[in-house]
């Protein structure tokens, strides 16, 4: 499932779509994955996917970020990295704990970065 998802990712980035929209669309994507193991959490192997899933989506930030061609001013791309920490490390936990509970923050973050990466950016 989890070679579905990244089809998916790249599939999208295909199709015209900007950079924003592609990240907001993976992780509103991440964020239901992990929302829909939260409801089903006895089917572990789907809270597994969810989980493996969304790491990839945020080692694929960290390598954006860390990317000398990265735009991004520094502060920002810390703030990410700190964010970025946070959420392996909670991943982390939810892997070896299996507890629906500790998904709430993660699908919280996500689905808040696939807000604000859909709305238009200023200047």
């Amino acid at each position: 499932m989890i070679k579905e998802q990244v089809k998916a990712y790249q599939s999208a980035q295909r199709q015209n779509m900007t950079p924003r929209e592609v990240e907001a669309m993976a992780f509103g994507k991440a964020a239901q994955m992990m929302d829909d193991a939260q409801k089903n959490s006895a089917d572990r192997v789907l809270f597994k996917q969810a989980l493996r899933f969304n790491h990839l989506l945020w080692t694929i930030m960290q390598a954006d970020i860390t990317d000398p061609a990265n735009k991004l001013p520094n502060e920002i791309k810390a703030n990410i990295m700190s964010l970025s920490i946070f959420v392996d490390q909670q991943t982390t936990k939810a892997m070896r704990d299996h507890d629906p509970e500790d998904l709430t923050i993660l699908i919280s973050i996500n689905r808040n970065l696939a807000m604000g990466l859909r709305e238009t950016p200023p200047g």
